[in-house]
């Protein structure tokens, strides 16, 4: 057990003043019912929360608040917890009672420990270490444009249903590139408007970059 949380203080790399904060960060209710996660996930939750919506709004100054909330809701979701625990393989740390320790522990314990994980940081590090980790192992996924092309994309749908109680219409242009780089052109154009093209490596992000430039010409939101 002991040998568990110094290889995690070393995964993470962040020394604790209390060794036993960072286990219990990593302690689910059916190991220990008394000294387990769950109060340093509810904390560590809010902190995960202001740190990102801090970070959207340096990052996105002129940006709408309905905007800002579909890119932190993206980010802090228990499916985006599991990625970023996944990266620092949080899941083989996490102790589990005994008839779940023969198993592999389930997604929700993961994505709720590095919550808790990042309540320990806080507790014993103070605000500016947790903030750190935090930005450092979400940096990839806020620093990704696809949110605001596919923010764009939901965009052009609503307006469309609204407006004509009908989706907006893709149409393929054309696919080149070897199979490992592709490049798709992909066009879109709503019941009263012209075409107006995208393109990206998958039809997704076609569609996307489609949807943007529609929305960009038009001026219509």
């Amino acid at each position: 057990m002991n040998d568990k949380i110094i290889n995690l203080q070393k995964r993470i790399n962040i020394k604790f003043k209390n060794l036993n904060n960072l286990k219990k960060s990593i302690t689910h209710k059916s190991y220990d019912s008394f000294n387990n996660y769950e109060k340093l996930e509810f904390l560590g939750d809010r902190i995960l929360g202001f740190v990102i919506s801090k970070k959207l709004i340096e990052l996105y100054p002129n940006e709408k608040e309905g905007v800002l909330d579909k890119k932190l809701a993206s980010l802090v979701n228990k499916n985006k917890c599991l990625e970023v625990a996944k990266i620092i393989g949080l899941e083989k740390f996490i102790l589990v009672g005994n008839k779940n320790s023969k198993n592999k522990v389930e997604n929700k314990i993961v994505a709720d420990s590095i919550e808790a994980l990042i309540g320990a940081i806080y507790y014993d590090k103070g605000f500016e270490i947790s903030e750190k980790f935090i930005l450092n192992m979400w940096k990839g996924f806020i620093s990704s444009s696809e949110e605001t092309i596919i923010d764009s994309k939901t965009k052009l749908q609503e307006y469309s249903l609204k407006k004509f109680k009908t989706l907006p219409i893709y149409k393929l242009i054309s696919k080149s590139g070897p199979k490992h780089k592709p490049k798709f052109i992909i066009s879109v154009r709503l019941q009263d408007s012209k075409f107006f093209n995208g393109q990206g490596d998958s039809k997704k992000k076609a569609e996307q970059d489609a949807a943007k430039n529609l929305l960009n010409n038009s001026k219509i939101l």
